[in-house]
């Protein structure tokens, strides 16, 4: 368990380890808080913040790159995920949270890559990108990733299903659920497009007959 209190940064996002997540800092407590990660080197966690609160994982990251400063003190930076934790306990004494931690990783990490699932998962992660439905912009994934569910999963947009595959500690496990979860996500994001593209064109001026 880390003895150093984890700075905690709450964000409508999921990031995982070795993914890139563009932020835009402008809250002082922030500022501050980024400020002394890089000035020590040092990580912060993002976890995903909820209307009734913050989910009890994360993943730390790293500033890499400041993109600009801003004469009022903001900052535009690029931070990457590095390790994954669960939240023992918060502490709010300062004017951003910060938590007791503790880090993991996968129980199947010195495992050989599941390849039927690693296949099955590439297939479906083919088809999310033909339907076009990716949130732009979606970097390409590192397929060499040896937890290659992280680099396929950046970008989609349901952080439940992300939160859940961050706090999944096998990575054929993972894949298998990604599989699954594409399996349904596409075809019906298919649908949804499809429905709005014919709805205007019904004969009837995009009203419905008798009006």
């Amino acid at each position: 368990m880390s003895t150093r209190l984890l700075p905690l940064f709450p964000l409508h996002a999921v990031v995982f380890p070795r993914i890139h997540l563009p932020l835009h800092i402008f809250e002082d407590r922030y500022k501050e808080m980024v400020g002394n990660a890089l000035r020590d080197n040092s990580e912060f966690g993002i976890v995903l913040a909820k209307d009734d609160g913050i989910v009890n994982a994360g993943c730390t990251v790293i500033v890499e790159k400041v993109l600009k400063n801003y004469p009022d003190g903001r900052l535009d930076i690029m931070a990457c995920g590095r390790r994954r934790f669960e939240v023992v306990m918060l502490d709010e004494e300062k004017d951003y949270l910060r938590g007791e931690v503790q880090f993991f990783d996968d129980d199947d990490v010195d495992e050989p890559m599941p390849l039927e699932a690693q296949h099955a998962a590439l297939t479906q992660y083919k088809s999310l990108l033909e339907s076009g439905v990716l949130r732009p912009p979606t970097p390409e994934p590192n397929l060499d990733d040896p937890q290659l569910s992280f680099q396929l999963a950046q970008g989609l947009p349901d952080l439940d299903f992300l939160n859940a595959l961050l706090r999944t500690r096998s990575e054929a496990l993972r894949l298998r659920e990604l599989s699954e979860f594409l399996a349904q996500y596409v075809p019906r994001q298919r649908h949804i497009a499809h429905v709005r593209h014919v709805a205007p064109g019904n004969g009837f001026g995009g009203k419905p007959p008798g009006i």
